[in-house]
């Protein structure tokens, strides 16, 4: 799972970004939040770790444009603004969670644990409606579109599953590759295949939305 840090402190930006590795994290970590944001743009995250007062674009400017680009990774601010007004900026522009500086590493990891936990794993049984009038029973794996059920091979269905897990959020095709095909050695284009069979399956183009430069996406209405 790949984090984005947002640090402008040495020591704390190396200190986080060493042990979160050690738990197996992924961690970009930035000093400044353009740069941050220049990531954001172009890559997939699991959670972003964002520090308030840093050069630039400070953290609570970078959560309006994270809003603003519709996309809906889970946040969670380290500072140590946490009078009431600073607390309630962040949580009004959708931040999920604070972290009061200084605090222990150990408390850390359990936050970003917790807070991926309840975003990814929660609501991943029943029936969501989908953009282009299908309906996907997560449970079950049954995909249908107005009534007629489409067929899908299971790892067809993996990848409806992961990306329902990430709803309405571009996911570039390493992040796929590193979910849906654990890692192993494929070429994106057999990836590209996959997507090209489900959409051809589902009759429909925008089912699984792309973008250049961002991955693909499944919209849930529901």
């Amino acid at each position: 799972m790949k984090i984005l840090l947002l640090e402008d402190d040495y020591n704390y930006n190396e200190s986080i970004k060493e042990y979160l590795e050690l738990l197996g994290y992924e961690v970009d970590a930035f000093f400044d939040g353009e740069s941050a944001l220049d990531a954001i743009m172009q890559k997939c995250y699991y959670l972003f770790l964002l520090d308030v007062k840093v050069p630039k674009l400070n953290g609570h400017e970078l959560i309006k444009y994270i809003k603003e680009a519709n996309i809906t990774t889970p946040i969670i601010i380290m500072t140590s603004l946490v009078d009431i007004d600073n607390m309630e900026i962040g949580y009004q522009l959708g931040c999920n969670d604070y972290l009061k500086k200084p605090f222990e590493l150990k408390e850390l990891e359990l936050r970003v644990k917790e807070l991926i936990k309840k975003h990814y794993q929660t609501s991943t049984a029943g029936e969501f409606r989908l953009s282009c009038g299908c309906v996907f029973n997560f449970e079950s794996g049954e995909l249908k579109k107005k009534d007629m059920t489409v067929s899908l091979t299971s790892k067809e269905l993996d990848l409806v599953r992961f990306l329902i897990r990430r709803k309405n959020t571009f996911c570039d095709i390493e992040l796929i590759r590193e979910n849906v095909w654990e890692g192993k050695e494929i070429s994106y284009a057999y990836i590209r295949m996959y997507i090209r069979k489900i959409r051809l399956k589902v009759d429909e183009e925008e089912f699984i939305k792309s973008s250049r430069g961002l991955g693909y996406r499944i919209d849930v209405l529901s």
